[in-house]
């Protein structure tokens, strides 16, 4: 499910991403997806069996999905490929909304199982980047987004 409408609503009516596969360190991509997301209004819960129990971003880490105590609307996979089904199964049975699989995971049985369960998929794509190119105003500064609009994105500082 990669077409643009798709991507906005799914970013626009699930506000919170538990983000599996977190990092500590602020140079890693997941650090800085979550941090960026953070920023821009979505409550970030980390999930990372290394840092259970500890504060990351200003949040509790849980060892596992199904440790979640809260809702959440959008499982963001930072985990390698073949790791993916598992945390599938996982979101389907925490009741989450959406799978989505960064840039470079690409777990094909994992999209098929969420799908089949009523959970929108997404694969091989940021929501970092999604977000800057949906709602961030990249276009503003001269990145071709592909997405045309005379409208300027609500939010801005400009």
């Amino acid at each position: 499910m990669d077409d643009i409408n798709t991507l906005r609503r799914i970013l626009g009516e699930n506000r919170v991403i538990a983000v599996v596969g977190l990092s500590a360190d602020w140079h890693r991509p997941s650090y800085f997806a979550a941090k960026y997301m953070q920023e821009h209004g979505y409550r970030i819960v980390p999930v990372n069996p290394r840092y259970a129990g500890q504060p990351l971003l200003g949040e509790p880490c849980y060892a596992s999905l199904r440790d979640i105590p809260t809702p959440v609307g959008i499982v963001d996979v930072f985990r390698k490929t073949e790791d993916v089904l598992p945390i599938a199964e996982d979101a389907i049975a925490i009741g989450a909304k959406v799978l989505w699989q960064q840039i470079g995971v690409k777990n094909r049985a994992a999209q098929d199982r969420a799908l089949a369960a009523g959970l929108d998929a997404v694969m091989d794509r940021c929501v970092k980047i999604e977000h800057g190119r949906l709602f961030g105003g990249l276009n503003w500064v001269g990145v071709n987004t592909r997405v045309v609009s005379a409208r300027r994105p609500r939010g801005l500082a400009y």
